[in-house]
């Protein structure tokens, strides 16, 4: 029987370890199918308080898993396939084997969706990025590139217009999924060019370890050309890690969870942290906070429970 069990590794789960670890709750750490979170695909995060000259975020991730360690929480690899919630204790299946827990913070996160192209793939922290607020940063009078058609990729084009010399943005249709007024924004911002009906075929350059450029084709005309680009962002959304709670927690038609006030789900004695409900923000110090706060939750739900 576990105190607490924390689903997810990345700076929701981590922190939420660190904390639960601290008030002496033994918490198990169930590290998913991607250990480390986002943090893990990112080579360097400069907007992490603490750290003047940035820090490697896979090397980020491993400090607070080490932190947590060293007050007693324990990881486990693997994912959950399984989850009851419908009674106390909370029953989880862990790679075929079963676990009980009085209490349950899902930190499992939310990928980003990709283009699924394996040079997109093999370059991401390396010129491919799911987060312009993350690494725009580092694309400064550079030519970008952003891919997506609804109000994240219009505020995200907008945003790196900050940085960019220009910043094109892709889209395989003619019309817009985004808002008006946030289509409006994007096109009143001379930096920003648009080429719609597109899509993208591969990007470049694998070779090199970093984006040079990417092959485009219109669906219309069959025209295929290369593009040169420095920054390759894309803007089609995430998904939420909640399949195995789905009917059991209250979520939204995306599936992230609907926060009941707090860290608070819609089942007593479960509580979220970071991107599996935040769709907004999505930083490694948000995930951070809402990890502490899942912690807090935990503990005095606990220590009101007499355990």
């Amino acid at each position: 029987m576990r105190n607490v069990i924390i689903v997810g590794s990345g700076c929701a789960g981590n922190t939420a370890a660190i904390y639960t670890a601290r008030a002496n709750l033994k918490p198990l750490v169930v590290k998913g199918h991607e250990a480390g979170g986002q943090l893990s695909l990112t080579t360097l995060v400069e907007n992490f308080p603490g750290f003047p000259e940035g820090v490697d975020g896979p090397l980020l991730v491993e400090n607070m898993k080490a932190q947590a360690e060293h007050f007693g929480a324990e990881y486990a690899d693997g994912a959950v396939l399984e989850a009851d919630l419908s009674r106390r204790p909370f029953r989880l299946n862990l790679e075929g084997e079963w676990m009980e827990t009085r209490t349950l913070i899902v930190a499992s996160g939310a990928s980003a969706r990709w283009l699924g192209l394996e040079s997109e793939q093999k370059l991401i922290g390396h010129g491919v990025s799911s987060c312009a607020t993350c690494d725009g940063f580092f694309y400064r009078g550079k030519k970008i590139m952003v891919v997506g058609g609804g109000d994240s990729a219009m505020e995200e084009a907008t945003f790196l217009t900050r940085f960019g010399e220009e910043v094109t943005l892709i889209h395989r249709r003619e019309q817009f999924r985004a808002s008006k007024i946030m289509l409006d924004r994007a096109h009143a911002n001379p930096k920003i060019k648009f080429l719609t009906n597109t899509l993208v075929e591969d990007v470049y350059d694998v070779g090199k370890n970093l984006v040079t450029g990417a092959r485009l084709r219109n669906v219309l005309s069959g025209q295929v050309w290369d593009q040169a680009v420095d920054g390759f962002f894309l803007a089609i959304g995430h998904i939420p890690n909640t399949r195995v709670f789905r009917g059991q927690i209250e979520t939204d038609a995306d599936g992230y969870i609907v926060s009941k006030g707090g860290a608070r789900t819609s089942v007593e004695g479960v509580f979220h942290a970071g991107d599996v409900q935040d769709r907004v923000y999505r930083q490694a110090i948000t995930a951070a906070g809402a990890g502490c706060m899942a912690a807090i939750e935990a503990e005095r739900f606990l220590e009101k429970e007499g355990h």
